[in-house]
């Protein structure tokens, strides 16, 4: 259990570089003087390389020793901040987001690696403490990102990430296990196979849409809420949104109770609650619009509920991928990430046009149709198949 401790705390350090640019956004802006909806450009093109990584890239746990593939993607993700962090203008630092999301992608290398380290009815739990450090990442890269923003420019936080990236490569390089790559396979054959697999699997389809509809409605909300914040209705700074995001810790709590779930009653019936719970967080985001307290409470309530059912359905969706074929976990993996994070830009895209042309209503409406076409899908599932059994 200590590894897995470990490997939780290394997929926050790795995830929280996909996702403190979204508290950056207003700052940004304001320090490369483009407008908010420009500096937005940063978080789609940091997510589009993450998925563009995880489709290149995850494939390789497959075929890789994961200490030297793990420990190589953290320095070379550790280089790319720190010229994000140097970078002259807007242009340069789409370019290096890119780059960054590209090899930030450790997390769901380490996803299948520790799967494969535990007994098939503990599969879920372990799922869920990784999960939780993922969450963390998000969270903490989220608050701390603003708040540094805010007082030290945008730079900082891309600096500071890169000092934890590569001093995570260097505990890493010394403690991590090593393990024997279960595949030979040359890595044409790797890439391709994911997008086989695809194709073959009706579940990893289902799971890919599932997690690439909520994570787009999840995209699309912390995207614009940033520039919610500091717009006219609120009138805060960068940091409020890391505030807000921190104020969702307790979505932490939540990932190991529905990995337990997930191990007792199946994934559909985890799915089914977290869909539900992510269109019901739409409604509730909406009164974010009014201002004052009740608008910051309707933020908050929505946003915790939004984060609980995004992260809690991408532990059922996991697990059923893992058990599907167990010599394959990382590239199945990779066909359902690579689908989960293409959702998730197309978010982060979607949503600051919505909220460009439409404002904050705008947003809400869009993350209502992302999340309640994949419930649409469920139930119509749910009703022409007999429920999941738990994995075992």
């Amino acid at each position: 259990m200590p590894v897995i401790f470990l490997l939780a705390l290394t997929c926050g350090v790795a995830v929280g570089n996909v996702y403190f640019p979204q508290a950056v956004v207003p700052s940004l802006a304001s320090g490369l003087d483009v407008t908010a909806q420009a500096a937005a450009q940063v978080v789609t093109a940091t997510q589009a390389g993450y998925a563009a990584g995880i489709f290149l890239l995850v494939p390789l746990g497959d075929r890789l020793p994961h200490r030297r593939l793990i420990v190589t993607l953290l320095v070379l993700t550790g280089a790319g901040l720190l010229a994000a962090g140097t970078a002259p203008t807007l242009g340069v630092l789409l370019a290096v987001s890119v780059a960054v999301g590209l090899t930030t992608v450790v997390a769901p290398i380490i996803g299948p690696m520790a799967a494969g380290l535990v007994d098939a009815d503990r599969r879920g739990m372990v799922t869920g403490t990784l999960l939780s450090g993922s969450i963390g990442g998000m969270l903490l890269s989220r608050a701390l990102g603003g708040v540094l923003g805010e007082w030290l420019g945008w730079r900082a936080p891309y600096l500071v990430s890169a000092g934890l990236v590569l001093g995570m490569a260097f505990l890493l390089a010394r403690v991590l296990p090593e393990t024997v790559p279960p595949s030979a396979q040359r890595y044409p054959a790797l890439v391709a196979e994911s997008l086989r697999l695809l194709r073959a699997e009706p579940e990893l389809r289902r799971s890919c849409l599932y997690q690439a509809a909520v994570f787009g409605a999840f995209s699309a909300v912390w995207t614009a809420v940033a520039l919610l914040l500091s717009g006219p209705v609120y009138g805060l700074g960068a940091s409020a949104a890391g505030a807000l995001a921190l104020v969702n810790a307790g979505t932490m709590l939540c990932t190991p109770f529905a990995g337990r779930q997930v191990d007792r009653r199946g994934p559909d019936a985890v799915n089914l609650v977290c869909l539900a719970g992510a269109v019901v967080s739409a409604l509730v985001l909406a009164a974010g619009g009014l201002g004052g307290a009740a608008g910051l409470a309707g933020l908050v309530l929505g946003t915790l509920l939004l984060d609980v059912a995004m992260q809690s359905g991408m532990v059922a969706n996991q697990v059923r991928v893992y058990g599907l074929r167990p010599e394959a976990r990382s590239r199945l993996n990779t066909a359902y990430m690579t689908c989960a994070y293409a959702g998730g830009a197309a978010g982060s895209w979607l949503g600051a046009g919505a909220y460009g042309h439409a404002g904050w209503p705008g947003v809400c409406a869009l993350a209502a149709l992302f999340s309640g076409l994949a419930l649409a899908r469920h139930l119509g599932r749910t009703r022409s198949a007999p429920p999941s059994v738990p994995v075992a």
